[in-house]
């Protein structure tokens, strides 16, 4: 008998069905209580960065941190991220914890003051191109503004080009928004040639922003991890200097209730963002930014750092790839991309089912992010996108929680066919 679940009968759908549901009536027996929703490091890697707490000065280049001032951050951790990001020190700000709130931030700045024209407020529709499927947080932000998201399809080597270039003739198209290093929720970092073409768009929107978030900007979990080409070294070929505003964050280095985040950005653009900060804050934890710069050292350091974390993290990966492989891959409804890094994994399941293997995994006490997250407005309209965050649960319970959600995924189509 064909494994192709397209290829059975009635008939044999209803007798794997029928073997299905012994497994997971099963696993309901268990009184699992597991979760795979949110990409939030597990206890073992928090315990990595516990040499934080042993700061042992207050004092960086000449500066007490326990003071007022330095709005853009201490040119010691301005340096540190700047190394990180590749480019120079001048061209970043550090900001708090997260570097959503940077990103929050500045749409508001646009829309309040412009970006070099007029403020988006004052316009009559404003809309971001957004590739999908994609975090769902850089949604919610789209949506608080009212801002309005336009889908661009996510290809192997990042957003569908030939559509973003058709879109940005419109000039209420204002931006872009992303993850180009290990995208979220798939994994896939923009070629080249894709880096390339964004760098030399020329948009019909002077005041055209791409929020370029590079949060996994060092997240590997293998050796031969993806390189992502530097923006900022392309723009200017382009006089499109002012196009990008890069974010990035300690979030998932350290601590992410605790770290430390950044902005790298063009001459302008640092400018304004500094006239808006002067109104808004005296200055972010110089403490904490110091305490980052103690502990890692330099982009050395972090390097290192993170490949303590690849250790932690491959093994949770290896194990949810190698159930959707043994489970999976020959029934022919479902499909993934095996990622060298950053902190998901992208399953898509035959249309019309995601939502019912959510419900399923949830009956029997998983948890998984909300079918339709990855998608603006909570729409998936193939209903097929599911995002699985290994990071947080311990292996074993990690073991048992893939292996469910490939009994779900079955049990669904299996019942979508059978009708």
């Amino acid at each position: 008998m064909s494994e192709l679940f397209t290829e059975m009968t009635v008939e044999e759908l209803k007798k794997r069905k029928k073997l299905l549901q012994k497994r997971y009536d099963e696993f309901k027996a268990k009184g699992l209580k597991l979760d795979m929703s949110r990409g939030k490091p597990g206890a073992d890697q928090l315990e990595l960065s516990m040499g934080l707490n042993d700061i042992k000065s207050y004092i960086s280049d000449g500066i007490d941190v326990r003071n007022y001032g330095v709005l853009d951050g201490i040119p010691a951790c301005k340096k540190l991220f700047a190394d990180l990001m590749g480019v120079s020190p001048e061209n970043v700000i550090i900001g708090p914890n997260a570097s959503l709130t940077l990103m929050f931030d500045y749409i508001s700045q646009c829309f309040t003051h412009g970006a070099g024209d007029v403020p988006w407020c004052k316009l009559p529709e404003v809309k971001f191109l957004c590739p999908v499927p994609g975090y769902d947080r850089h949604f919610t932000i789209l949506e608080h503004f009212g801002i309005k998201m336009i889908n661009i399809e996510m290809k192997s080597d990042g957003p569908d080009m030939d559509s973003v270039e058709e879109y940005i003739k419109d000039p209420a198209v204002k931006g872009m928004i992303c993850v180009p290093k290990y995208s979220n929720p798939q994994g896939i970092t923009f070629s080249d040639g894709v880096v390339k073409r964004i760098a030399s768009m020329k948009p019909a929107a002077k005041d055209f922003r791409i929020i370029w978030d590079n949060a996994y900007c060092v997240h590997d979990l293998v050796d031969d991890g993806d390189e992502l080409l530097n923006i900022f070294d392309i723009l200017p070929k382009y006089g499109n200097e002012d196009m990008v505003v890069e974010f990035c964050s300690t979030s998932k280095m350290t601590f992410p209730g605790a770290g430390v985040s950044a902005l790298a950005a063009s001459k302008n653009n640092i400018a304004a963002i500094k006239k808006r900060l002067n109104a808004q804050t005296i200055s972010y934890d110089k403490m904490n930014q110091l305490r980052h710069v103690e502990f890692f050292g330099d982009v050395n350091g972090i390097l290192a750092h993170m490949k303590k974390h690849a250790a932690i993290m491959k093994p949770k990966f290896d194990m949810v790839l190698r159930h959707l492989e043994n489970e999976l891959a020959s029934k022919g409804i479902a499909s993934w991309f095996t990622p060298k890094g950053g902190y998901f994994i992208s399953l898509d399941v035959m249309e019309g089912c995601a939502k019912r293997v959510g419900e399923l995994c949830k009956e029997a006490g998983v948890v998984l992010t909300s079918v339709g997250a990855t998608y603006p407005y909570g729409h998936d309209e193939k209903d097929s996108n599911i995002r699985i965050a290994p990071s947080f649960p311990p292996v074993e319970e990690l073991d048992l929680a893939a292996e469910l959600l490939c009994i779900c995924v079955q049990l669904a189509c299996a019942e979508k066919l059978i009708g």
